[in-house]
């Protein structure tokens, strides 16, 4: 079972920046599949960000060029830098993993932390 904990949402004013954190309890960091999903009321879970155990990165229309994404596996840790933030960013930032053993797939969430652009 891996625990996945977020931290650093909050109230900002637009333009501003936040930096979202993801740290995750198992041995096995390196080897999982991490992702920013956010989730607006009323809308629909999103992705965000994602980084590969390979640390390919894709990001989403909406956010490329203003968010980066990184992970340090040393630390276990995955970071989702929020640069020039916009009152339509605000949502709930989920973390998200997900790790292949032995053919099964297992897919893990965190609790959330919310980010709130004022205009």
């Amino acid at each position: 079972q891996v625990q996945l904990v977020e931290s650093g949402g909050g109230l900002v004013q637009s333009g501003g920046s936040l930096r979202l954190s993801c740290s995750a309890s198992t041995s096995l960091f390196r080897d999982l599949e991490v992702k920013w999903f956010r989730q607006a009321l009323g809308n629909e879970r999103e992705l965000v960000a994602e980084v590969s155990t390979a640390g390919m990165i894709n990001y989403a229309d909406s956010v490329r060029g203003r968010f980066a994404i990184s992970r340090d596996n040393a630390k276990n840790t995955v970071w989702l830098q929020m640069n020039n933030l916009k009152p339509e960013d605000t949502a709930v930032y989920y973390c998200f993993a997900e790790i292949t053993v032995v053919g099964s797939t297992l897919k893990y969430w965190g609790q959330g932390t919310q980010v709130t652009v004022s205009s």
